[in-house]
């Protein structure tokens, strides 16, 4: 049953198709932060982010699939990392979070399926940019808009201009677009309320 409603592309991570350094270079995340890792999926960023900013910090690892929140919370358990608390929840209803709560949401290979089908990414950008704090920053990978290599169809794609378009509407201003692997790129995007 649970499998049924396993949202697209759970269980497909990217993490391993990006340059990992260049990642944490362009996202700039303080060691102090609180992160918003939407679509978390199996954990991949989420661990990876946990280790990097250490204590100080907190990460929310949001998913409509729990067999993937499990993952994370086993390898969080098993890593003795204590920052990271999961959260079931569809996105697309909105985040179980308080207002200007998140200094860094992450949403890794995660719009194109939020604008697929009979989505419209409304309620997801609407509530990401409501729990961001102030100046807070939305950080967007996805997959180059090109022919080759692993991922979506190229109809499915977004350009960065397609999603600076997407994300204009909820307030969000893009601050720099950077080339983290032969098939994605990341897009960082500010929130002024």
């Amino acid at each position: 049953m649970a499998e049924a409603r396993k949202p697209p592309g759970a269980g497909h991570g990217t993490f391993d198709l990006i340059d990992r350094r260049l990642f944490f270079e362009e996202l700039r995340a303080e060691k102090s932060a609180v992160f918003l890792d939407v679509g978390s999926g199996k954990g991949d960023y989420t661990i990876a982010l946990a280790e990097a900013i250490g204590s100080a910090g907190c990460i929310y690892a949001l998913d409509a699939w729990e067999e993937g929140l499990a993952q994370v919370r086993e390898r969080t358990s098993r890593l003795g990392l204590e920052n990271v608390r999961t959260i079931a929840a569809d996105v697309n209803k909105g985040i179980p979070l308080p207002d200007w709560s998140i200094d860094i949401c992450l949403m890794a290979t995660v719009l194109h399926d939020l604008l697929r089908g009979e989505g419209t990414g409304e309620v997801a950008l609407s509530e990401t940019a409501r729990v961001l704090k102030p100046g807070g920053r939305l950080a967007i990978v996805e997959f180059k808009k090109i022919e080759d290599g692993p991922g979506p169809p190229l109809s499915i794609r977004l350009s960065e201009k397609e999603v600076e378009g997407v994300l204009a509407p909820f307030g969000f201003t893009t601050e720099r677009v950077s080339d983290v692997g032969p098939y994605h790129y990341l897009l960082i995007a500010s929130h002024q309320t």
